[in-house]
């Protein structure tokens, strides 16, 4: 993840790179970096894969 997220500082930074991309990085950053559940698991898919992402991530720290 360490590697993602320098790539992701580095096109955000880059002048060449969209505006509109600037932002759906910032998102993504921010969505990756929040405590906050935002897809609650009662979605049937998209709450339960929300969270098998937050565990691989959690899992890749160790």
């Amino acid at each position: 993840m360490k590697t993602q997220l320098v790539a992701l500082y580095f096109a955000a930074r880059d002048p060449r790179t969209p505006i509109v991309t600037k932002c759906l990085i910032a998102l993504i950053v921010g969505y990756s970096l929040s405590p906050i559940d935002l897809i609650p698991d009662v979605i049937p898919v998209l709450g339960l894969l929300d969270d098998g992402d937050d565990s691989r991530r959690r899992s890749e720290r160790t």
